[in-house]
């Protein structure tokens, strides 16, 4: 994902360790059982297919391997398949027994640029081409989880077809993490194509893998992950000798002095009582040699921020300090942002419906008034057209966090997480 966050929700989802936080259990409802039985049968399949996913993980846009396995599974369990959505996105339709409203459930499937050190039996060694370069591939941040976990779901629903009040839309997502440069994908370009039309979607869930107590689900209603934006700034200047910098255009200077101004910008010039933002510059590329001045470098970085007219600001203090800074220095930038996620909101009344359906799902592990999450999920750009509720899964406590080279999941929350997508999508078109 385009994140490198759960670290303030994983900080409260601990709290449940101490059973404080436990929810009562509400009456089972007459298909619960029967949910259970399955996830708890179906979880070595599930199993299975995340380790292959994880064996064998593409990048955002190439996940061809990945759609044909999802895709073959559903038209085995009798579902309508539509593939190609989106660039490699699968889309699976199933019309339940009885009429009523349309749920959509989705999975994210892209991997990351990320060389694995988990040490596990099933760890990727698979290399492909990224931004003009050979790299590794790696499953750090659980897609292949949510992929298995919404498989596991489909077959569930489908053995129970003549129960399902309504349609289920599978919705298995590319390029969650980003598209490739120059190239569009992910959940814009599903929406774009109409993925939540035809049938029309009443409501869309999604779960994430997190760092936290195993099984155990964490959410805030509203706002709840923070909008994103990417940037990259070209800055030209006057190469020179190491020794002689007077001769040329100190760059290494001009860019810390533009990293410490970006510092500046988002803890001493805006109200940072109001909402959490975040401004970072991430890579700094130039030059060749020791001894070299270079003429260019590139900065690329985030912004962070759950308020637009904050967002605003902030952009536009940010380039009034580029700016400012490299006339003083002599040098010249483009200043370019792209990549918009909005923010992740969760749907009020849908999160305050579902949450009796998560008690259920986890034994009453739950915990809905998590902080401000600084990273960003495009499914908020399903949850512009449809009431959507996003909720993040304990996978136990990895080595690393999401996005590390360490990043593991405990395989038995994977069970939960399947109860969940489940009696949630159940839930919803029984009018919970």
């Amino acid at each position: 994902m385009s994140k490198t966050y759960w670290l303030a929700g994983a900080a409260a989802a601990f709290a449940l360790t101490t059973g404080a936080q436990a929810q009562p259990a509400p009456a089972p409802r007459p298909y619960d059982a029967a949910v259970f039985a399955a996830a708890k049968a179906l979880q070595p399949k599930v199993v299975a297919w995340r380790r292959d996913f994880h064996e064998h993980p593409e990048l955002s846009n190439s996940e061809v391997r990945t759609a044909k396995i999802v895709a073959d599974h559903l038209r085995k369990l009798g579902l309508e398949v539509r593939t190609g959505v989106g660039k490699t996105g699968v889309v699976g339709i199933l019309k339940g027994g009885k009429p009523g409203k349309v749920v959509a459930l989705r999975a994210d499937m892209d991997a990351l640029p990320v060389a694995e050190q988990t040490g596990l039996a099933f760890a990727s060694k698979v290399t492909a081409q990224y931004n003009g370069q050979t790299v590794p591939v790696m499953h750090a941040c659980g897609h292949d989880s949510h992929t298995a976990i919404l498989m596991g779901t489909a077959e569930i629903l489908a053995t129970m077809k003549d129960q399902v009040d309504g349609t289920v839309v599978f919705i298995f997502q590319p390029a969650e993490e980003g598209p490739p440069p120059g190239e569009e994908g992910g959940a814009p370009l599903m929406v774009k194509e109409g993925v939540l039309k035809n049938p029309k979607v009443d409501a869309i869930f999604g779960l994430h893998a997190f760092p936290g107590p195993v099984g155990a689900m964490v959410w805030r209603p509203g706002p709840m992950m923070a909008a994103s934006d990417r940037f990259e700034i070209q800055l030209k200047g006057r190469q020179a000798h190491g020794s002689m910098p007077w001769q040329g255009i100190d760059m290494s200077s001009l860019t810390a002095d533009i990293v410490t101004a970006f510092n500046q910008v988002t803890s001493r010039q805006i109200n940072v009582s109001k909402t959490p933002t975040v401004l970072t510059v991430a890579t700094l590329h130039g030059g060749l040699r020791y001894n070299i001045i270079p003429e260019d470098m590139t900065l690329t970085g985030t912004l962070r921020t759950f308020d637009p007219g904050m967002r605003t600001d902030v952009i536009a203090r940010a380039e009034k300090a580029v700016t400012s800074i490299t006339e003083r220095y002599g040098a010249s930038a483009k200043f370019t942002w792209g990549n918009h996620n909005p923010v992740t909101d969760n749907n009020r009344i849908l999160a305050a419906a579902m949450k009796p359906t998560l008690t259920r799902a986890t034994g009453g592990k739950v915990l809905d008034d998590i902080d401000y999450i600084m990273g960003a999920e495009d499914f908020s750009y399903f949850q512009k057209e449809v009431p959507g509720f996003f909720y993040h899964l304990g996978v136990g406590n990895p080595k690393g966090g999401n996005h590390s080279p360490f990043f593991d999941v405990d395989e038995a929350a994977m069970e939960i997480g399947v109860r969940a997508q489940a009696l949630m999508a159940l839930d919803f078109l029984k009018g919970s």
